[in-house]
């Protein structure tokens, strides 16, 4: 058996690649049922995520798809042209799928990085897969180890509390200003790159009221198609800002502020000086900086939030060495069971038999004179420790030549090592009858 994963995400491909593979739950639970049916003696989990789209399935080498079949069958699955998306995948397998999978889970391949969404939305994936009878003793093991490792991370490190982009840190801001994110009014002014990444980063946050002001309807119609959020034409900002919680500043001005202080003072009084929170991320500079002089009124620049992620960046280093330590030492504890489970049954009579001939060699030394020999706890003890130290050896080069010539061979092997044993045992016992 092999692990395959197949997918793109926001690094290899952009967001109209993206959407034409993505699936929402029902369209996610009809592609895991078709895969299953199929390829029946295969397991599978498919992830669906705005930045990303992937498909990891546990095959056998002679009955399961390759990867390029499965990348084909989720292209014709969603009608999307294999030839366009062919160039924004990528294919893992076996430790390197396992090593990208305990990533993704943990936060640290997201767009912001160490962000909390995407565990639950893995644990939504897996959930699903389960419901759909997809998933198997491999898919389970390595799923759960995932879990327990983004646990360990977010325990042993800071990273899921410390945020490196601009935009992340603008989010943080708001998080710390307003407890209920969630159900505050964010106005985006602009619809560029940066104001699609602002909208993107409070989505990931669950927030339910972002409008998108911009001067072109036609941008901000784009963004609103995409992430479902709100547009208002540009004649109508002083009203949504006079409503509004949060402003995100993401357009600059032709000459001059955009917003000076004169201007934003009737605002607040019509919002009866509610606290407001304004971010400007442009350069030149949206919001004049003494709109920061009035009352309740937090005002942000872009080298505020800047320095802010730069300190984050170096607070972060240590914790992401020991987060890539932690996976790394995750996964090979995973590689090590997903290499010898298939022959744990075997490995187990191994053990038996070999304990067995030890109980007939010793049978054996204590007849007859030896019989009452007061050595006899100790020495069956030694030898305990002996045959327990040569299991240990055939189980490692068990893994070993898993790894090097696959599960298979080391099945092979190991059931040559049991037939030899009990071979032994047979023979002896024919002779003491």
């Amino acid at each position: 058996m092999q692990i395959i994963l197949v997918g793109l995400n926001h690094k290899t491909a952009p967001v109209d690649v993206r959407q034409q593979l993505a699936c929402d739950a029902e369209q996610a639970s009809e592609a895991l049922g078709r895969l299953k049916a199929a390829w029946s003696e295969s397991e599978f989990f498919l992830l669906s995520t705005c930045n990303r789209v992937e498909c990891c399935a546990v095959v056998s080498r002679s009955a399961g798809p390759t990867a390029e079949q499965l990348a084909r069958w989720l292209a014709d699955f969603r009608s999307a042209p294999f030839e366009q998306i062919q160039p924004c995948l990528y294919i893992k397998t076996n430790e390197e799928a396992a090593a990208h999978l305990f990533t993704v889970t943990a936060g640290l391949d997201s767009m912001v990085l160490g962000e909390s969404q995407i565990t639950a939305q893995v644990k939504e994936a897996y959930k699903l897969a389960c419901s759909c009878r997809t998933t198997g003793k491999i898919l389970n093991h390595l799923f759960h180890e995932a879990f327990r490792t983004a646990k360990q991370i977010i325990s042993h490190t800071s990273i899921a509390s410390r945020r490196v982009s601009v935009a992340g840190v603008a989010v943080g801001l708001a998080k710390q200003l307003f407890s209920d994110i969630q159900s505050a009014k964010i106005v985006v002014i602009g619809a560029g790159q940066m104001g699609q990444l602002l909208v993107e980063h409070f989505q990931h946050e669950k927030c339910r009221h972002v409008t998108v002001v911009n001067r072109s309807p036609q941008r901000s119609c784009r963004i609103a198609e995409t992430h479902d959020c709100s547009v208002v034409a540009w004649e109508h900002l002083e009203e949504e800002i006079a409503q509004a919680g949060i402003v995100v500043g993401a357009a600059c001005a032709a000459q001059g502020y955009l917003f000076t202080k004169e201007r934003i003072k009737p605002l607040m009084q019509q919002r009866r000086n509610r606290n407001l929170l304004i971010i400007d991320i442009t350069v030149p500079r949206s919001f004049e900086p003494a709109v920061g002089d009035i009352e309740n009124v937090y005002l942000y620049s872009i080298d505020d939030l800047a320095q802010a992620a730069q300190d984050n960046i170096k607070l972060r280093e240590g914790d992401l060495e020991l987060a890539v330590g932690i996976i790394y030492e995750s996964v090979s504890a995973f590689m090590d069971w997903f290499g010898t489970h298939q022959v744990g049954p075997v490995i187990g009579q191994i053990k038996e038999a070999f304990e067995a001939i030890s109980e007939l060699e010793m049978r054996k030394f204590f007849a007859g004179p030896r019989q009452e020999a007061h050595c006899r706890e100790t020495m069956e003890a030694s030898i305990r420790r002996v045959v327990s130290k040569l299991c240990h050896c055939v189980i490692k080069n068990i893994d070993l030549l898993s790894r090097e010539h696959g599960p298979e061979e080391a099945q092979r092997f190991a059931q040559h090592i049991l037939d030899n044993a009990q071979q032994i045992i047979s023979e002896d016992i024919k002779k003491n009858q």
